[in-house]
C-alpha cells in the first residue's frame, strides 16, 4: 500500500505515517513545516525509516497535484489544516486558504489522479457549532449537557461558526459530496480532543498537552505565576490517545465498503470525558503539585460540552478506545517530559 499523508509532519500526521513505517508500507508525507514541532517530527520520523517527503504548500494546487501524481498513493490521510479557533479569528482568510482551498486541492487532485484512492478528512466536532441551544447543568467540577449525556451522535444539525467551523465545515461537507457526486471513496471523522506523544501543544490547540506542560513547569518550578484559563474551566470534552485513534483510521480504511461517504464522531466518549477543572485536579494528584490560574473571558464559539457518541463508529467498523483517560494522560505527562 501506498500512503500520502498531508500534513505528515503534525502530531496526528507523524503517529499515522509511524505506523505506517511499522507496517512496511510506502510512505508519502507532505507538510510545509509551518507549525512549530513539525522538524522536529520530521527528524524523529527519519530515524524510523525511509519515505519520501514533499516540502509542499496544501494551498498551492501545483504542489497537490504534482505530489498526487508522483506518490500516486492508494491511501491519502488529508491532515494539512489551520487547526486553531483563535488563528481562524486573527486572520479568517489564511484559515480559508488553508482548510477550504487546500481541502478542494486534494479532492481534485485525487479525482483527476488517483480516482481509486482512499481519502481521509480530519475534521471536528466545531461543525456543530456553539451548542448553545441545549440546556446544560452545572456541577461543582463540570457542564452536564442534558439530554446528551452519553454524547452528540452525528444527526445532531450541523451548524458552522466561526471562520474554523467554516472552513473546517465546508470541506468536511465537500468531502462527502465527492463521494455522492463522483465516487471518490472519502470518509469524515469529526474529531473531539486527540491527544498523545509528538504534540508539540500550545495554548490556542492540544489543551490536554499545553496544560501538562503548565504541570510540569510548576512542579520544575519554572512557572512562577498563575498560568490563565478561558471561561469557568467546567467546560467538558472527551479525549482520545493518538494510539486509539491510529487504530480507527486503519479499521476505517480495512472496511472502505461500509465507511466511504460518511461522517464519524470521534472520541473517547463519555466515559474518557474531562473537564478543565477535573484535569487539574488529576495533575495535582499525580504531581503533588498545586495548580493555580486566573481566569479570562469565554472564547467566542466555545462549546460548554462536546463528548462524542461513538456508536456509529464502533457499529460500522468495530471501532472502540482501548486507553483510558488516565492511563493516556499518565503517557502525556512522561513524554512531555521529555522535551
Amino acid at each position: 500500500m501506498r500512503y500520502l499523508i498531508t500534513g505528515g509532519c503534525g502530531f496526528l500526521g507523524s503517529n499515522l505515517a509511524a505506523e505506517v513505517l511499522r507496517n512496511g508500507d510506502e510512505l508519502f508525507v507532505f507538510d510545509n513545516l509551518y507549525r512549530t514541532g513539525t522538524e522536529n517530527n520530521l527528524t524523529w520520523l527519519k530515524s524510523l525509516g525511509k519515505f519520501k517527503f514533499y516540502h509542499s504548500d496544501i494551498r498551492s494546487y501545483n504542489d497537490v497535484e504534482n505530489v498526487i501524481l508522483d506518490s500516486k498513493p492508494d491511501v491519502v490521510f488529508h491532515l494539512a489544516g489551520q487547526v486553531a479557533m483563535t488563528t481562524s479569528l486573527d486572520n479568517p482568510r489564511l484559515d480559508f486558504e488553508i482548510n477550504v482551498i487546500g481541502g478542494n486541492n486534494v479532492l481534485e487532485a485525487v479525482r483527476k489522479f488517483a480516482p481509486n484512492a482512499i481519502v481521509t478528512y480530519s475534521s471536528t466536532n466545531k461543525v456543530y457549532g456553539d451548542l448553545e441551544w441545549v440546556e446544560y447543568l452545572e456541577t461543582k467540577s463540570r457542564f452536564i449537557a442534558k439530554g446528551y449525556e452519553q454524547g452528540f451522535d452525528e444527526n445532531v444539525p450541523l451548524n458552522f461558526q466561526s471562520p474554523y467551523g467554516c472552513s473546517k465545515g465546508a470541506t468536511d461537507q465537500y468531502m462527502l459530496d465527492y463521494n455522492k457526486m463522483f465516487g471518490l471513496k472519502t470518509i469524515v471523522f469529526r474529531h473531539s480532543s486527540i491527544f498523545g506523544g509528538r504534540q508539540y501543544a500550545t495554548a490556542d490547540q492540544g489543551w490536554i498537552g499545553w496544560f501538562v506542560k503548565q504541570a510540569i513547569d510548576i512542579k520544575k518550578g519554572l512557572l512562577k505565576e498563575p498560568f490563565t484559563i478561558s471561561g469557568t474551566g467546567k467546560q467538558v470534552r472527551d479525549v482520545l490517545f493518538a494510539d486509539d485513534l491510529i487504530n480507527c483510521y486503519f479499521s476505517a480504511i480495512r472496511n472502505i465498503d461500509s465507511t466511504q461517504g460518511k461522517a464519524f464522531n470521534i472520541g473517547g466518549g463519555y466515559n474518557n470525558s474531562l473537564s478543565l477543572l477535573e484535569l487539574f485536579g488529576e495533575l495535582e494528584n499525580s504531581l503533588d503539585i498545586k495548580m493555580d490560574f486566573t481566569r479570562l473571558p469565554v472564547r467566542q464559539s466555545d462549546q460548554k460540552v462536546y463528548i462524542a457518541d461513538i456508536t456509529k463508529a464502533n457499529e460500522i467498523f468495530s471501532w472502540a478506545p482501548l486507553i483510558s483517560k488516565a492511563t493516556g494522560l499518565q503517557r502525556m505527562i512522561n513524554w512531555v517530559g521529555t522535551v
